[in-house]
């Protein structure tokens, strides 16, 4: 797949009951030598603007392939990692 970009835009499936959907890439971040990109519905993006997307998390491998996060500790980092991200954001917004 290669390196993920912020507003790329791609296909997931839901191994479950085999239904794509769309995601955007809002953002990418690395911790403890682990690439992760934020990622929401297209549909979602669309219908809600900025306000009140579920946002979620894949992580990145070697070669570019996303899976889940597996562990919920590894999940909390990375979220709380997001979070800081976008409060950093919008104090530059602010100024």
């Amino acid at each position: 797949m290669g390196k993920v970009e912020i507003g790329e835009v791609f296909t997931i499936s839901d191994d479950e009951n085999s239904e794509e959907q769309e995601v955007e890439v809002l953002a990418t971040m690395e911790l403890e030598n682990n690439e992760y990109v934020a990622v929401c519905f297209v549909d979602d993006l669309k219908e809600q603007g900025d306000e009140d997307i579920d946002v979620f998390f894949l992580k990145v491998d070697g070669e570019g392939e996303l899976s889940s996060i597996e562990s919920d500790e590894e999940f909390d980092k990375v979220t709380s990692m997001f979070d800081e991200m976008m409060d950093e954001e919008e104090a530059k917004e602010e100024n």
